[in-house]
């Protein structure tokens, strides 16, 4: 396999750049609070939301430009209900998406010899970042959901501590 020449993948300094790059050393730590569940989820979506502006910066920029804009299909962002966003294949037209549109370009003899490396360093990149990005969001996630549930025992807690030390309710004379 040779090298692609036109499309540059992302290499380990793209990924030191994003502001929370350590987010994961937060996964294996004592959770001592809701607030930390919550931080940590914070920076869950904030390592996701940083993973999505380099993929427009770097892999979307580049696959937009020429020669790629004159294939039959090209690499564009999909936005889920759930908030994120995931680099899907889609013909110029937009009435079809996904990988076998890719498949296409690489076995259509119309797509020059010249690009069939850089297509497959593009959907190398492709699969990587959905995966990142559906791993940052599904921390994030679920630390949100820790955190709610953490709140709930809680509030469960607190209720028969203050039940506990409060005095009880029936009147009692004092003896002196």
């Amino acid at each position: 396999m040779t090298t692609s020449s036109r499309f540059k993948t992302l290499e380990q300094t793209d990924f030191q750049r994003l502001e929370h790059a350590a987010y994961l050393k937060g996964l294996l730590k004592p959770f001592k609070s809701k607030g930390s569940l919550e931080d940590w989820a914070s920076q869950c979506v904030a390592v996701r939301d940083d993973l999505i502006a380099l993929a427009q910066r770097h892999v979307l920029a580049q696959v937009r430009s020429y020669p790629f804009s004159l294939l039959s299909a090209h690499l564009a962002q999909q936005t889920t209900g759930a908030g994120t966003t995931f680099l899907r294949w889609r013909n110029v037209d937009r009435s079809a998406m996904g990988v076998a549109l890719w498949e296409a370009l690489m076995a259509d003899p119309k797509t020059p010899a010249s690009l069939i490396d850089d297509l497959f360093a593009i959907e190398l990149q492709r699969i990587v970042f959905n995966m990142q990005v559906s791993l940052a969001h599904t921390l994030a996630r679920q630390a949100q959901d820790c955190a709610g549930k953490v709140a709930r025992a809680e509030a469960v807690y607190h209720r028969r501590i203050d039940r506990s030390v409060s005095p009880p309710s029936s009147t009692t004379k004092e003896s002196s």
